[in-house]
Parts: structure tokens; sequence; C-alpha cells
């Protein structure tokens, strides 16, 4: 190759490599700090699933109460979810969501005068309005500096604060309710509540300070790197449908997304709830040893996560993988019950189940951010989230009712298989990104 051309090549090479770099900044910048912040709602939100193990007989709380007040935790979080989410694009992510992080902090922390019911009711009820918005917020706060076609990754990435929760927070709830038994004047499961919820109010007091509004507010960007990013999320804009905010709660696309989504999240909190329960009922008595294996799965979910998303991203092929995620995860649930005789091959089981389903969210929030545009990919995504979210409530209630009546949780396990089988044949019917025509004409 003479001097010429390869100047030439070089030349064409550069901006590529810099947008490379330029976008390594931005995922270094924002990333590992919403992972954090991600990381510490998630376990505010499941920690009650290891306070269970001690908090029901200090009570005299039954399963069905526990699954009722672990999930009434959604209905909060559906109520205020689109609001959330309207004022966030109204009063800037920064400060909505260092409102929301330190809200929810101070309610998880309240979580230690839960005396009976009607308390653990109200608490996690109002647990959810705190939280409300933002997983959300944050997804719609991505797509202000990341295109779609750089968004699976980095949802990977984000994501995999989902399972870091359970790898981070098993051992540590497990530990606490094994070496916190009755230190001072609380119980462990109260220490649990008080230790957990002090990083979700320091990181909200941090984000008032680190995050950015915008690719407008970035000081620490040049103006030409702003011009760049905005260069880049435009392309996007071709593809996506503003739909008018009247017609967006009836419009086919969105109760698409949300059934797939619902689905999803039966599985993901009817198991997650229930796994300390179920770990212990596979002969696992000790509350540390039960932590330490709940991060088996989530260490799995992890590896599963980042393969999946970067081979989306590779093949642009979303829905073949979130299908294939699926039905891991439906596969693992089966296992689980079906060789629930050895502890080792249902911890297997368990693995495949937890990797399948959690690989699910980055893929799956790659599809409606890639055709929804305006106030539409505002509300589009809260709503999507909230109405799905009210699996919450369901999941982990339908799990403790058949528990009761079956005296085991494999039945409620077999169900959730069968709605991961269900949500695959959804997903199959998604249609692919840049029909605008078509949407048009059905908005």
């Amino acid at each position: 190759m003479n001097r010429y051309a390869m100047d030439v090549q070089s030349a064409a090479a550069s901006p590529a490599a810099d947008l490379e770099k330029l976008y390594s900044r931005l995922t270094w910048k924002f990333v590992p700090f919403l992972m954090l912040c991600f990381l510490a709602a998630y376990l505010d939100r499941i920690n009650v699933g290891f306070a269970k193990l001690g908090m029901m007989n200090d009570l005299g709380l039954s399963d069905a109460v526990y699954g009722f007040g672990a999930g009434i935790f959604f209905l909060g979080y559906f109520i205020f979810e689109v609001p959330s989410n309207m004022m966030l694009a109204h009063f800037g992510a920064r400060r909505w969501i260092s409102r929301i992080m330190i809200s929810w902090g101070v309610v998880s922390c309240g979580m230690i005068f839960v005396k009976d019911p009607v308390s653990f009711y109200v608490l996690r009820f109002f647990l959810g309005l705190a939280e409300a918005g933002f997983l959300p917020g944050v997804i719609l706060y991505l797509t202000y500096w990341f295109p779609a076609a750089r968004r699976g990754r980095t949802m990977g990435i984000f994501y995999t604060a989902l399972a870091l929760a359970g790898v981070v927070g098993g051992p540590l709830s497990g530990a606490i309710m094994h070496y916190m038994s009755d230190a001072g004047a609380l119980h462990a499961w109260q220490w649990l509540f008080v230790i957990e919820s002090l990083p979700s109010i320091l990181l909200g007091v941090i984000a008032l300070f680190y995050l950015d509004d915008s690719i407008d507010h970035a000081r620490w960007l040049s103006a030409d790197e702003k011009k760049t990013l905005k260069t880049e999320l435009a392309k996007d804009d071709k593809l996506k449908v503003d739909i008018p905010l009247v017609k967006l709660l009836l419009h086919p696309r969105i109760w698409h997304f949300t059934l797939i989504f619902f689905a999803l999240n039966l599985a993901n909190y009817g198991l997650s709830f229930w796994m300390p329960s179920i770990i212990r009922s596979l002969g696992v008595a000790d509350t540390f040893q039960i932590g330490l294996i709940t991060t088996l799965p989530n260490l799995c979910a992890i590896a599963m996560m980042l393969y999946l998303t970067a081979r989306a991203d590779l093949t642009q092929q979303r829905r073949l993988y979130i299908g294939i995620a699926l039905i891991l995860g439906a596969a693992g649930l089966g296992l689980s019950v079906l060789l629930n005789g050895n502890a080792s091959a249902s911890i297997f089981g368990l693995c495949l189940a937890t990797a399948g389903i959690l690989s699910v969210y980055p893929l799956f929030w790659s599809l409606p951010t890639a055709v929804l545009g305006g106030m539409a990919a505002v509300a589009g995504i809260a709503l999507i989230n909230s109405l799905a979210n009210l699996a919450g409530f369901a999941g982990p209630w339908i799990v403790g009712v058949m528990k009761e009546w079956t005296g085991s949780t494999n039945y409620a396990i077999l169900m959730l298989a069968v709605v991961l089988i269900a949500a695959a044949g959804l997903v199959a019917l998604v249609p692919v990104p840049g029909q605008k025509a078509k949407d048009s004409s059905q908005s």
C-alpha cells in the first residue's frame, strides 16, 4: 500500500476512532455511577426477602402476608411512575434522580418500625412511591447520550447492577442476619434495613453534584464533541414515532411491550423475593450460607447478560436473543423444580433461570427506545414500566398463596416458567424497527 493510500485510510479511520473514545468517556462517566445507584435501589427493593427469614417469626406474619407486602411495593410504584418521569423531564435528571434516591433510602430505613401486617403494607407501599421513576428515568436519561445502535451494550453493562445486587446483597444481607442478631436494641432484620438504606441516601446526595441534565449542560465536553453526539442521536429520530400523549395508552405497540415486560417481571420478582426461602427448603439452614449461595445465580446472570447484549448489538437481532434468554429462563425454572431432590442440581436450575431472566432486561429496553420519540419516549417508557411492574405485586403474592395452598413453591415456579414461554411468543411478534409508516397509520 502506497503512502497516499495509507494517509487516506488513516484519515477515514480517525473520526471513527475518535467517536469510540468519546462514547467510552461517556460510558465511564455515567454508567458506573448509575450502576451503583441501581444496585442500591434494587437492594432496598428485594432485601425484604432476607428480612423475611427473621421478621416473619418475630412478628408472627404468614407467607401470604409476606407475599402481599412484598408485592404492594409495586402498587405505589405504579401510581407515581408516569408522573415521576414527566417531572424528571421538567426538573432535570440531576435533581430528580437525587430526590428519588434520598427519599427511598429514608423510607427503607423506616422499615424498622414494622410491627404488624398493616404497618408492613403501608411502608412497602410508600417505598414504591419513593422509588417510582428511578429505572425509567435512567433509561430515558441514557437515551439523551447514547444512540440506539450503542444502547444495547450500554444497557447491558448498566443492568449488570441487577445481578450485582444479588452478588453483593446476598452475602451482605446474610451476614447482617447472621452476625447482627439482637445486637443492641434492634433485631437482625431491623439492622438489615438500616445498614442497607445508607448507600442510597449517600448516592442521592452525590447525584445532585455529579450528573449533567443533558449534552448542553456537560461542561467537560467540547463544542465539537457536543455537536458530534447530537448528530449521532439525530440519526435515530428518523426511525422513531412521537405518538400523541392522548393516544399513548391505547396504542397497540405500547400494550405489546407492556405484556412482554409484565411476564418478565412476574417471573423475576416471583423468583427473587422467594429465592432465599427456596434455598432454605433445599436443606440450607444458615442465613449466611443462603446469602453466599444466592451469589451463584447472579454471577451466572452477569456473564450471560454481557454476552447476549454484545451479540445482540453485533448482529442487530435483538428479538432473537430476547427469545433465547426467555426460553433459557423457563428451562431453568423447570429444572429447579424437577431436580429439587438434588440440592446441587436444583441450584443449577436456579442459576440458569436467573441468568436467562435477568439477561432479558437490557435487551428488552432496546426495543421501545428504538421506536418511541419525543414525549412518547418520556411517557411511554414510564407507562410500560409502571404497568408491567404491577407483576411485581402479583408475582410474590401468587407464589405465597400457592405455597400456602400446596405446601410447596414448586407449582408456582412451574407457572412462572409457562409465563416466560408465552413471553417468548410475544417477542416473536414484535415488528422490526423502521416500520414508521405502519406505526403512524396505527396512531
